[in-house]
């Protein structure tokens, strides 16, 4: 049996998310079930994170054994061959060894929200931002982006169906860049809650159009409370980036 590590990028706007569903596809069962057919073995694909309906990957990271004996390269290839028309596509693979884990190896996720502020409708990017119409004030959201940053509890800013023991999390990396009508919003830590980044960028939304001042981010973290949240931002703009590991 050997272990890969697998590098996958997706457009995830017609998955139900990353996880197998019952009532849905998902990049997760598009993988395996590729690999069935070029092995012939029904394996279960782990992976650095579980997104959720309509987010995107770029550098997701996922592990699956198989028995048969075959070469990396060519495993990448056969996958690729057999997972379309499913925009999923293997971008690297590689042999690990039986102990390294997309998933509990992981000591760093990575994400981009991608929010574009215009008036016109999306139209080729319909579905991979988040439109906004207006100006958004960064300095302002930055400057709210600041209190989230370090080891919190984000109840607030956690779902309501978030399986999670604890609400505490240190959050990295929180940084809001813009581009002329283009923003980034960065969020980096070794894990994250159900819908964290999605919440913390629609309250940073609030701030930048005027509705919320920085420090209502603050209180709102403080509460740590769901009902105080401001917004649930679309899962449209939300990137994985990459995951890192020990042997990165």
């Amino acid at each position: 049996m050997t272990r890969f590590a697998l590098t996958v990028e997706f457009d995830g706007r017609p998955f139900m998310g990353w996880q197998r569903q019952d009532h849905g596809p998902s990049v997760q069962q598009a993988i395996e079930d590729a690999a069935y057919a070029v092995t012939g073995e029904d394996v279960v694909v782990h992976a650095a994170g579980r997104t959720d309906a309509g987010v995107h990957g770029l550098g997701m990271r996922a592990h699956l054994d198989i028995a048969k004996p075959i070469a990396p390269f060519r495993l990448m290839e056969a996958l690729n061959a057999r997972i379309r028309p499913n925009p999923v596509a293997i971008l690297a693979c590689e042999e690990v060894s039986d102990d390294w884990h997309a998933r509990f190896s992981c000591l760093s996720r990575h994400y981009e929200y991608r929010i574009i502020t215009r008036r016109a409708p999306l139209t080729w990017e319909k579905g991979l931002a988040w439109r906004l119409s207006g100006l958004l004030d960064v300095a302002a959201m930055q400057k709210a982006a600041t209190y989230l940053v370090g080891r919190h509890d984000f109840t607030t800013f956690r779902s309501a169906h978030c399986q999670a023991e604890s609400p505490v999390r240190t959050l990295d990396r929180l940084d809001v860049v813009a581009s002329g009508e283009r923003i980034s919003v960065f969020a980096s830590a070794r894990s994250f809650l159900h819908h964290q980044v999605r919440s913390m960028v629609g309250c940073l939304s609030l701030v930048g159009q005027g509705k919320w001042i920085p420090e209502d981010v603050r209180d709102a973290l403080e509460a740590q409370d769901r009902t105080t949240l401001g917004l649930n931002a679309p899962p449209d703009g939300l990137f994985f980036l990459r995951a890192e590991y020990p042997s990165d």
